[in-house]
């Protein structure tokens, strides 16, 4: 496992524990705006840990594939994760 690979699973547990708790604050009924907020923040780290795994994937997985002449099938692709990020 590489660093972003690494990274990106530290920032993963980190929004599991946050998603966790949220979910404690909303069995505890406590404020429903402290409730968003704690959500948003656990987007944002979705949002880093698939940034840090589509890095890892251009630099080694698109960069291969383009060395070895066939980039265009791996940078479909990540128009298409990166159309989808887009359009939310």
């Amino acid at each position: 496992m590489n660093d972003a690979k690494k990274q990106a699973m530290s920032t993963l547990k980190i929004a599991r524990g946050q998603i966790e708790g949220t979910i404690r604050m909303i069995e505890e009924d406590r404020y429903c705006v402290d409730i968003s907020n704690q959500i948003i923040a656990a987007q944002s780290l979705l949002k880093k840990a698939n940034v840090l795994i589509l890095k890892q994937h251009i630099e080694h997985c698109v960069a291969e594939a383009f060395a070895e002449g066939d980039g265009k099938d791996k940078l479909d692709e990540v128009m298409a994760i990166l159309s989808k990020l887009i359009d939310r």
